[in-house]
């Protein structure tokens, strides 16, 4: 697909502080030519009048010829100026480099370059499936957007959004660690939860949020700042900024909340959002249309994929988008979800409710060898899926976490993404 080349305002604006940044280290570099063109005077004036002991005939080399002296102090020179350079490159640089990594300066920047100029990428979801799917992506790019559900009504994030009319913060907790570049005790900290007193079951993270949000006077700029603290590749946004409650139709009854509705353990016919005319959040909108590639999942069909689609103006952004869109179907089946669901079951479910296919690829795992644990049956890919959705491309490539077979590997999963789908 055509790329649009950065405009002549954006390269100015990049390259201006590089070109402030060159201006002063030239100003250094002839301060210090001065400097020692001043020391070389004093010295020569003071070894042409002064009486030095004897020893100094030997400091100052003169048993040896100028252009052996001149080589010699020529290569100490240049050694302890690249010595120098190196230490001074590893002192600025090093609190930006992740944990101990043992990559040269070179190659970090180099990397960071890279992510800086991959794509536009907008992932959509929630729970642990779209954790893991920007956990891989921000090797690729920098230039992240998840748009997470609101829905979520169970656990810390059900209390805190009961107790301070909030935004659920759980999901967004998870995608925060998950896009950080920050220490590994910092992400450990956002992720512990309380086991006593008041705060038992909270996570640390959640609590934060909601502080921050307390603090700045709004969940989105909470989520930013909280960004900065975390160090956070990307940007992550609520699907909607309003209270909305999840309803589902269960053998011709309703069930609302999130939460409540796997419990149930019957098929589900149909899920809605609560209010009616929830609207799109405009930041969510907006990365939509400005992105090369949309991705939905993966993550549980009808209780964090749906959630999002379901937003009033959503499924409109996204089909008004000149980006790819990928749907990254799940490995295994969700108890009281998707039970017996084969690939083709969840396409038809999207179907039904947004009214049409979204997709120009859906990716699906080719490696049956290990079993979903918890005793969940995979979700299986059939030749008969191709000939059912003529409109889309069927990418089947190994993404499954060998260690936690029920959930994808972030690294194959982004790797997958950026090689058969980005670069197809």
């Amino acid at each position: 697909m055509a790329r649009r080349l950065p405009s002549t305002a954006s390269w100015l604006r990049w390259l201006t502080p590089g070109l402030q940044i060159k201006r002063w280290l030239l100003l250094l570099m002839a301060s210090e030519l001065v400097l020692v063109l001043g020391v070389a005077y004093a010295l020569k004036e003071i070894y042409q009048t002064a009486r030095l002991p004897g020893i100094f005939f030997y400091i100052t080399l003169q048993p040896l010829p100028y252009v052996v002296r001149a080589f010699i102090f020529l290569f100490v020179g240049v050694g302890l100026l690249v010595l120098s350079y190196l230490k001074l490159t590893q002192s600025v640089l090093g609190p930006f480099l992740p944990g101990n990594s043992t990559a040269s300066v070179v190659e970090v920047i180099h990397a960071f370059r890279l992510r800086g100029r991959g794509p536009r990428v907008v992932a959509i979801g929630g729970g642990t499936g779209l954790s893991s799917l920007l956990r891989g992506l921000k090797t690729y790019t920098s230039n992240l957007s998840a748009i997470v559900t609101v829905a979520d009504d169970g656990g810390s994030s059900g209390r805190l959004r009961d107790e301070y009319r909030i935004l659920p913060p759980g999901d967004f907790r998870q995608c925060l660690i998950a896009l950080a570049d920050a220490e590994p005790l910092m992400k450990q900290l956002f992720d512990h939860r309380f086991t006593e007193g008041s705060l038992d079951g909270h996570a640390f993270g959640n609590l934060f949020i909601m502080a921050m949000a307390d603090v700045t006077g709004n969940f989105e700029q909470a989520l930013r700042e909280s960004g900065k603290v975390l160090a956070v590749k990307g940007t992550i946004v609520p699907s909607t900024l309003q209270d909305v409650t999840l309803v589902a139709s269960i053998n011709g009854s309703t069930v609302e909340g999130e939460s409540k509705i796997p419990k149930q353990n019957s098929p589900i016919s149909h899920v809605f959002l609560k209010p009616d005319g929830v609207q799109v959040n405009p930041e969510a909108a907006q990365a939509i249309l400005s992105a090369e590639l949309i991705i939905v999942g993966p993550g549980s069909l009808y209780t964090s994929i749906l959630p999002n689609l379901l937003v009033e103006g959503m499924v409109e952004a996204i089909k008004a988008s000149p980006a790819l869109k990928l749907y990254i179907c799940n490995l295994a089946a969700q108890p009281g979800e998707t039970e017996g669901f084969g690939v083709d079951d969840y396409l038809r479910v999207i179907r039904e409710h947004v009214g049409a296919n979204l997709f120009d690829f859906v990716l699906v795992n080719s490696n049956n060898s290990y079993p979903p644990t918890g005793g969940q049956a995979p979700v299986i890919f059939r030749p008969v899926d191709t000939a059912r959705h003529p409109e889309v491309r069927f990418i089947a490539t190994d993404v499954v976490n060998v260690k936690v077979p029920s959930h994808h590997d972030s690294d194959k999963l982004a790797r997958s993404i950026m090689r058969k789908v980005w670069q197809a």
